[in-house]
């Protein structure tokens, strides 16, 4: 986990808890790769609060498209953040939001380098 921390010191406690976990059998350049190809995906949880707070006053659904979710983002934006409701819950869950989006990725970085190899 020391490693992993020093490959990716910008992660959160979640985040890290999970890729030790899909990560602990992997050598240290493996590792290298796998950190720097997942920090190239990874949504930082201060963009998805930003765009947040952008889309509840300018342009709803923002932080949805950040986060791929298009069809969530597209309703956002056709129904005023789901009448602000949704944007405010947007903006309470922002860290929620980030981590599951980065946990996803960081499951199909795994992949990849296993397909890869």
């Amino acid at each position: 986990m020391n490693r992993l921390f020093n490959l990716l010191p910008e992660i959160s406690g979640e985040e890290m808890a999970h890729i030790s976990q899909i990560t602990r059998n992997m050598s240290d350049d493996d590792l290298q790769i796998y950190a720097n190809i997942y920090r190239a995906r990874r949504k930082d949880q201060q963009l998805v609060l930003i765009l947040g707070l952008v889309g509840l006053f300018f342009l709803p659904g923002l932080q949805r498209f950040l986060l791929e979710q298009i069809g969530m983002g597209v309703l956002f934006l056709f129904t005023l953040g789901l009448c602000f409701i949704g944007s405010i819950l947007d903006l309470v869950n922002y860290k929620t939001l980030a981590n599951e989006y980065n946990i996803k990725k960081a499951d199909e970085v795994m992949i990849l380098m296993s397909t890869n190899r």
